[in-house]
């Protein structure tokens, strides 16, 4: 089975390239798709240096519609959601998304970060359905098509979907971690897109 992993950035030029670089060591892998959600920094060069491909938006639509447009332009068996920013990726992780799958006991899997950082594993403690790391049957996703306005609350609107077409296994990610927003664009900024990601993942439960 083809497996592409899927990525959107937004001004992820410091840490994404290490990950891409990463992915392609990876067998199961056979394609890395960069969805560069309208960046004003270096994501894009860093990307395809890097050796993915990259699409590129014009820009900023947010989380969601990043990810369905990887959707849509992607032709694999296996979807493999990551985050640009992830500290720690490791061959285990990536076994841990892709085997059930592989083996037929789900249709997705959401990873959970465990024993990486304390705010991001307690994050994922009190709420592991909004992980952004996951492998998903392109059979069971590929009809999503109300991913563009969910912003941050991508993840929850595709539980739902998930929910109605097949079978969600969850699993850890040990030591597994990834920068916090306040450490990417400063605190102010920071906690500015915290609270619009709140906000967002909150409508998205409303629907």
């Amino acid at each position: 089975m083809k497996t592409t992993a899927l990525i959107p950035a937004y001004n992820e030029g410091k840490t994404i390239a290490p990950i891409i670089r990463f992915l392609r060591q990876i067998p199961k892998i056979a394609e890395i798709v960069v969805v560069d959600d309208g960046s004003n920094d270096n994501t894009f060069q860093e990307a395809v240096t890097a050796g993915a491909r990259v699409i590129k938006l014009n820009k900023n639509q947010g989380k969601g519609a990043a990810l369905q447009r990887g959707i849509i332009e992607i032709h694999s068996d296996i979807i493999l959601l990551l985050d640009a920013d992830l500290i720690g990726l490791k061959d285990i992780h990536i076994d841990n998304l892709l085997m059930p799958i592989l083996n037929n006991q789900a249709d997705m899997t959401v990873g959970i970060f465990n024993k990486g950082r304390g705010l991001t594993d307690l994050a994922q403690l009190i709420s592991p359905y909004l992980s952004g790391q996951r492998a998903i049957k392109m059979e069971s996703i590929k009809n999503i098509y109300s991913l563009e306005d969910t912003g941050y609350g991508v993840e929850v609107a595709i539980n739902k979907y998930l929910k109605r077409t097949g079978k969600v296994k969850y699993v850890e990610l040990p030591e597994l971690t990834h920068l916090l927003k306040e450490e990417k664009r400063g605190f102010n900024q920071g906690v500015q897109d915290r609270v619009r990601m709140y906000w967002e993942i909150f409508r998205a439960t409303l629907r």
